[in-house]
């Protein structure tokens, strides 16, 4: 249970900081798939995997393609102490790699 709670808080906050930036933003019900997040602004569409952890590296093990249905699809791994990070899904993510969320949003590079 307190997984299933730390995971939609997480969710939560990644939802408010692309609300923020002007997207609209709809939750994946159940969380049982591919994604948790689907993301809209502009035209644009991303996909997006919600992932937390405490430690400096965070090994992902789900779909692994950098397009969902034609769409970006993007690994979204919050760190903690601020530290969001976004990126294309890969094995293993550190701290430090991808892009910051927030710069990632500023920028809105998906491609």
């Amino acid at each position: 249970m307190y997984n299933k709670m730390k995971g939609y808080r997480v969710e939560r906050k990644v939802k408010l900081m692309f609300v923020a930036d002007g997207w609209k933003v709809v939750r994946a019900g159940g969380s049982l798939g591919e994604y948790d997040l689907i993301a809209f602004k502009n035209g644009e569409c991303v996909f997006l995997q919600i992932k937390s952890t405490k430690k400096d590296k965070f090994y992902y093990y789900g779909y692994m393609e950098d397009k969902y249905e034609g769409f970006p699809f993007r690994l979204v791994v919050d760190f903690g102490r601020g530290n969001v990070r976004i990126t294309k899904p890969g094995k293993m993510l550190t701290a430090s790699e991808g892009e910051g969320l927030e710069d990632f949003l500023h920028g809105n590079s998906f491609h």
